[in-house]
Formats: C-alpha cells, structure tokens, sequence
C-alpha cells in the first residue's frame, strides 16, 4: 500500500524570549539557520511534501535565502502563519493541495529531529491515527493550586514533556482544526488556551492521542541558552 505524508513546518514565530532582532528559527547554527536542520530532515526522510509556515512579508526571503539556496525539493508551498500558532497550522493544513495521508506539524525552531523518530511516529500513526513525539520528563513534577501551593503530585512514569513532530491522519486534523476555526470566539470566551495539536484533536475529534518517544535533544531552540546547548550537540 502507497501512502502519502505531508509535513507543515511552522516558521512564523517571533521568537520574543531569544532577545534577538532575527527571529529564532532564522538565527545561525553552526553556519546555516536553525531553520534549515528540520527542513534538511524531512527533506532526507520518507515525507513526500513539505509546506513552509512563515511570518507575514517573509515568503519571498524563505524561498531564496533557504528553499532555493539549500535545494529544498520537497517544500511545495510556502505559506503566511497567523496570530497564534494555531492559526499558522490551520494555514498550513488548508494549503495541502494534493490527496495525502497523515500530516507531520513540525515546529522549524526544534532542528534535531531524526528519521528514526519520524518513522517511529509514522509507525504509531498508522495505527492509532494521531500521535505526538515527547519524553518521560526527568524532574518530579508538581500541579499548583491558585495560590501557588502544592496541589499534587503526579506519577513521574506518567508525565511526558511534548515535542513536534505531532501527527495525525489527514481527515482527523483537517476535521479537528475546521471546527477550532468555526468556534474560536467561544473557546476564547470560555478561557480555553490552545497549546498544542493535540489538544485540537483530543477536544474536538475526542480522539485518544499516543505518546511516542522522541529524543531528549529534540529541543526548542527558544532562549540564547538554548542555541549554546544546539551547538554543543552540533559538536
């Protein structure tokens, strides 16, 4: 059986805490932009279409400074991110033009991930149809009530801290963020916050979501430490 995988790397964030005027995923990383090290990824790997989010007024800087110079064949489309992150993924899924199967959201600002991740998550969402990368956390973790006490504490073994890629088969995303757009204004009334994919999945489409082991050098590339850290793994 042929499948077919898009991924949607998301390039639109402002990157406030790396205290830069380049934003994050555009900042250099042993000579090439921190952008550049997921899209080399996907484009290496088994995905058949890449579709770049960036911020407003950057696609054409994008497709010269990094689709055209480093030959990223696969990136299909280069698309205007939202206000908030979830707004830039609905972009992206409403720019896959073509039949695909299951869709990778990749965060560009992570530039560690692996072929062997990406297979493991394909692995895991063909059976399951949504999945997101993550690790067990290492620390003992605590839930505060509102005055900043211990509330409690819970089972180490089963908190996991999240990464991208998140994956989904392409009905249930495309399902899942329909519907986020449609009743935006009410979640907003309600308090509700969107953090992540499968947040979107798992309150609209009810769909139980598997946790798939990613790596602990998967990391988002979000403060100045964090580009010191990449570039020791670079080492």
């Amino acid at each position: 059986m042929t499948i077919h995988t898009t991924a949607i790397v998301l390039a639109a964030g402002q990157g406030k805490r790396m205290q830069s005027k380049v934003q994050k995923q555009y900042l250099l990383l042993a000579g090439k932009p921190v952008l550049y090290y997921s899209l080399k990824a996907f484009q290496d790997s088994f995905i058949d279409n890449i579709i770049l989010v960036v911020g407003k007024g950057e696609e054409e800087y994008c497709r010269k400074e990094i689709v055209e110079k480093y030959g990223f064949s696969k990136i299909s489309d280069i698309v205007e991110g939202g206000r908030e992150r979830y707004h830039s993924v609905a972009n992206g899924v409403k720019a896959i033009s073509e039949p695909t199967d299951y869709v990778f959201v990749h965060d560009g600002a992570r530039p560690f991930i692996t072929t062997e991740i990406l297979e493991r998550a394909l692995e895991q969402v063909m059976l399951t149809d949504a999945c997101v990368v993550g690790m067990p956390v290492k620390d003992t973790v605590k839930i505060s009530d509102e005055d900043g006490f211990v509330e409690m504490t819970p089972p180490r073994a089963r908190v996991w801290q999240v990464q991208t890629p998140q994956v989904f088969s392409y009905q249930v995303i495309a399902a899942a963020y329909n519907k986020l757009i449609e009743q935006e204004q009410q979640l907003v009334e309600q308090g509700v916050f969107v953090t992540d994919d499968a947040m979107v999945v798992e309150y609209f489409e009810k769909k139980k979501v598997k946790l798939v082991e990613g790596s602990y050098q998967n990391i988002k590339i979000t403060t100045p430490e964090d580009l010191n850290v990449a570039e020791s793994f670079l080492r």
